[in-house]
């Protein structure tokens, strides 16, 4: 049985493809993350594509690396003939996008199999497969794949396949080219040279990197990630390269991550900035702008790598699922729901950027000013929250807390940097929200804040409580959320978003804990002073990642198995963020903002 955690990630910041242990390719998307895919296996089986070099016999162990800090793999089979390496990397391109893969044998002679199976649009299309004296092409509608390799292929029940050997000091090349079928494709890559220049970038760009402390290891593979999710072109981050890894084994909670939401983009600026990498910072930040620019009442909460605004969601009926969970989705509907919290986000985003030195432009405080003059009202209305529910709309406490940090941050645009706007009016409609979150998101009864207005129900985002700078984590309603969430919501020491009731989600019940929420947790508890269990609770989450660093969105306790759309940028963000607070003497500065921005006179005093 295949395991989302038997999975590594490389990429050229513009695409990415995942590799399993076995040596096969089973999702690769091309050109660009959200292009269809020729390699759906991960979906579905070999047949809906795939892409398999290994040893022809028997292999007695596997162990795989990333090339120092760097996103080019390694894998490595031992077999009874001798030791091979399986090198897989995707150039930097400047050009068309490549995959090449690298085999070089390290001890005896092994012998070796290959399987290429190209489909195109998810599986779903069997392209005209051409042999060529230096590999194939395969061209179908809009797309072609070239590959070159000096081994000789051969056509076998709409497959190719090869046999071959590799011996000691031998190094085989395949160099797997995407352009379109309208187009030539002439150059040749040298591909010694090009795993050089590769393995030079990425060194180049982690060597960047400012981050000290126990767990640098850990962060630097985060932060390399982070930005093999980034697409270049744009500054745009996606939330994974995965559509549809089952947040439950066999369920339907199956979405397409391969887009860029809003409330990741302080998360996201805070672990890029505290780490050194301004120039990527700003580049979000600014793809950020250029995507909610328009009527604030039309700003979605998830947008496409270039900004697209429509990401209409469709299943694929030929693809049963990975282990059966099905749907199978592309695009994601969540796109036009109506968020609150994403107007905290945008806002909050151009406040740290500007207090950790990415200066604030012109276009992008008029657009906050928007933003916020619309929120005026806004605030008041129920929303989807934070979860993207798909059941009926209500006044979730999150979301009221996270208008409120859109009202505060704006505030503070004008007091901390000059900025012009209303700020009396804004005063006073952030105390006015601060007042009736304390009021009726609190449950007495329960002793915390709860999932909306009038529940019972807890909800893990309300951990961002004192990160945001809402109250601090020492308020006695803090402190019993945090207990309360502790005690009702955690499982084996990992945190779940909430528990799923169908007609609030509108979907049925059963998910794996959500990673981002016991993150937050770690950084609650070292904020209450609890610094060993907090400690404690970061080295399991740690744990949890798989051999090669990588973490999914959540962690299935019961199977002890990663679930969850793969790699996911929310895991590693909160995985930056949290080693970042760890670090600090034991005292974290807030997840999102100083200490100095939760002052008494920044939070209206309890209701």
């Amino acid at each position: 049985m295949r395991h989302i955690e038997d999975y590594a990630l490389i990429g050229d910041c513009e695409t990415a493809a995942l590799v399993n242990r076995e040596g096969s390719i089973d999702w690769l998307c091309f050109p660009r993350f959200d292009s269809p895919a020729c390699f759906s296996a991960l979906l579905g089986n070999p047949e809906h594509g795939r892409w398999l070099i290994a040893p022809a016999g028997e292999v007695t162990s596997v162990r795989r690396w990333y090339q120092d800090d760097t996103l080019v793999l390694e894998t490595e089979f031992t077999t009874a003939e001798g030791v091979v390496s399986l090198i897989d990397f995707m150039p930097i391109r400047s050009g068309f996008p490549d995959l090449v893969r690298l085999v070089v044998g390290r001890k005896g002679r092994v012998p070796m199999r290959l399987e290429l199976v190209i489909r195109f649009d998810y599986g779903d299309i069997v392209p005209w497969v051409r042999n060529l004296p230096d590999g194939l092409t395969a061209v179908a509608g809009p797309d072609c794949l070239r590959l070159r390799t000096p081994v000789p292929l051969r056509g076998e029940q709409y497959r190719t396949v090869a046999e071959f050997e590799v011996e000691e000091g031998q190094r085989i090349p395949f160099d797997l080219t995407w352009f379109p079928s309208h187009e030539q494709k002439v150059s040749h890559l040298d591909v010694e040279a090009s795993l050089k220049q590769t393995r030079a970038w990425w060194t180049d760009w982690s060597g960047t990197c400012t981050v000290a402390g126990p767990w640098r290891d850990a962060v630097v593979r985060s932060l390399i990630t982070l930005k093999a999710l980034t697409y270049r072109p744009t500054g745009a981050i996606v939330a994974a390269p995965t559509t549809s890894l089952p947040e439950l084994f066999g369920g339907v909670r199956n979405w397409d991550y391969r887009y860029c939401w809003l409330r990741d983009a302080t998360f996201t600026l805070l672990a890029l900035l505290n780490a050194g990498y301004t120039d990527e910072a700003r580049a979000w930040r600014e793809w950020l702008v250029r995507a909610v620019a328009g009527r604030p009442e039309q700003i979605h909460i998830m947008y496409g790598i270039r900004g697209e605004r429509r990401l209409i969601e469709f299943e694929l009926p030929w693809l049963p699922g990975f282990e059966n969970s099905s749907p199978v989705r592309v695009g994601n509907a969540a796109f036009s729901q109506f968020q609150l919290d994403v107007f905290g986000e945008v806002l909050d985003a151009t406040h740290q950027a500007s207090r950790l030195g990415v200066p604030l432009d012109e276009n992008a405080w008029r657009i906050d000013t928007a933003l916020v003059t619309y929120l005026e009202t806004a605030w008041k209305e129920p929303d989807e929250g934070i979860w993207e529910v798909r059941g009926p709309r209500r006044h979730f406490t999150h979301s009221k807390m996270m208008a409120w940090v859109a009202m505060d941050r704006a505030v503070k645009g004008v007091e901390q940097f000059g900025l012009e706007g209303p700020v009396e009016r804004w005063r006073g409609i952030r105390d006015t929200i601060h007042e009736e979150v304390c009021r009726e998101g609190f449950n007495a009864d329960v002793g915390a804040f709860v999932q909306f207005y009038g529940s019972t129900q807890l909800d893990a985002s309300l951990l961002m409580m004192p990160l945001v700078g809402f109250l601090p984590a020492t308020d006695d309603r803090v402190r019993g959320t945090v207990e309360a969430i502790e005690r009702d919501l955690t499982h084996d020491g990992f945190v779940s978003r909430y528990k799923p009731v169908e007609d609030v989600d509108g979907l049925p019940p059963g998910e794996a804990s959500f990673l981002l929420c016991s993150f937050w947790m770690v950084d609650n508890l070292t904020l209450l002073g609890r610094h060993d269990d907090a400690t404690r609770l970061f080295e399991r989450l740690l744990a949890v990642r798989n051999d090669v660093g990588l973490l999914a969105e959540g962690y299935d306790t019961d199977h002890k198995r990663l679930a969850g759309n793969f790699p996911q940028a929310f895991s590693h963000i909160g995985l930056i963020n949290t080693a970042m607070n760890l670090t600090r003497n034991g005292r974290p500065v807030a997840v999102r903002g100083p200490e100095q921005d939760r002052t008494t006179a920044d939070v209206t005093p309890s209701a």
